[in-house]
């Protein structure tokens, strides 16, 4: 099949994160099938094993896209159109076969990073006209929260697959610090709510000791900085090699994001055997199963209450880290990749 992927960021952007991760391994595994790929995106691009072309920014991409397909439209089997927030809506402008690929609905998330106008707008978009425009197409979503949060908006049960996306990460041995080191994994954008985890570590620390290590950039890197107590480490952004040295050290992964799609960190650190604390929220209760890989609290005193629990109970927190690296071995790319590749089969050539 000829496939394009419509999406708003290829993995070079500065703030690329587990969507483009995602969009990255399905498109380079399906040219290793056989298939031609190409993926047209805003801001910069990587090389890869598959066409990555810049059609504009973050948002007059959505503009420029129909343009730019229309150069590249001979051939093409299936379009895959990644919905960031809102899609490109793809079905108003061209003909070829549309599967929708979502990692999250932004409900809440408008109001964290927008003006009141705009986000209203983008729920709108999002909420209203997306399901309409959609009604017919086929969707992936890539945990079942996301599938829920869908069918919500109105997409039928049975146009949507859940497909819960691999693990790109070689499985390490760890080697924690002696002394309680705590691990922030995330982009630092609105919807992580690092500020959380900082307010909460005033007051684990006491009872605890350690250190709060905070892996990773963004807008919101200067306010965090500033609101830092004492023993916080940040990092700004690092490579694989630091990464994966931070992870082999870290004793919790603590993940206070208000949504994900799947939660990628959560699982590169569970294959790490690094259980994860994070609240209840969707995407996240997905790859934290609750008592056994983590704790998922409902408020922030629960945090804070688990997190001192899993710090100072090392017979807890080892039982954890090997159930949580044992759940990780199961979700590989070749199986993720199996899934979405029927689904593409499916929506081309009703296989």
């Amino acid at each position: 099949m000829r496939i394009v992927f419509l999406a708003w960021r290829d993995t070079a952007h500065p703030q690329s994160g587990g969507s483009e991760v995602v969009i990255d391994q399905l498109a380079s595994r399906l040219v290793d099938r056989g298939h031609d790929v190409q993926l047209l995106h805003g801001g910069p691009s990587a090389t890869h094993n598959y066409r990555s072309t810049h059609i504009g920014g973050n948002y007059s991409q959505y503009l420029q896209a129909p343009f730019s397909f229309f150069r590249r439209r001979r051939g093409v089997d299936v379009v895959v159109d990644v919905e960031n927030g809102i899609p490109y809506f793809s079905p108003l402008w061209q003909r070829r076969p549309v599967v929708g690929l979502v990692h999250h609905i932004h409900t809440d998330q408008w109001a964290m990073q927008f003006p009141r106008p705009i986000a209203a707008v983008g729920r709108w978009l999002e909420s209203w006209l997306m399901p309409r425009v959609y009604r017919d197409a086929p969707f992936v979503t890539v945990s079942p929260s996301t599938t829920q949060e869908l069918s919500a908006l109105g997409i039928a049960p049975s146009h949507i697959t859940t497909i819960e996306m691999g693990l790109d990460f070689e499985p390490l041995e760890p080697s924690p610090s002696p002394e309680p080191r705590f691990l922030i994994l995330s982009r630092l954008v609105p919807h992580k709510r690092v500020e959380l985890a900082l307010k909460t570590w005033d007051s684990v620390r006491p009872l605890t000791g350690g250190k709060l290590v905070v892996v990773g950039d963004g807008p919101e890197s200067d306010n965090l900085r500033a609101l830092a107590g004492t023993d916080v480490e940040f990092t700004g952004w690092v490579d694989e090699d630091r990464k994966r040295e931070e992870l082999s050290k870290a004793w919790l992964l603590i993940h206070p994001a208000h949504h994900e799609g799947w939660g990628t960190v959560v699982m590169e650190a569970a294959s790490a055997s690094v259980p994860t604390l994070a609240f209840d929220a969707a995407g996240v209760r997905d790859s934290v199963i609750h008592g056994v890989t983590g704790y998922l609290a409902t408020d922030e005193n629960e945090f804070a209450a688990k997190w001192t629990t899993l710090a100072t109970d090392s017979e807890l927190r080892t039982q954890m880290a090997k159930a949580a690296k044992h759940r990780a071995a199961t979700f590989t790319w070749d199986r993720a990749v199996d899934r979405f590749e029927a689904v593409l089969n499916q929506t081309v050539h009703g296989l």
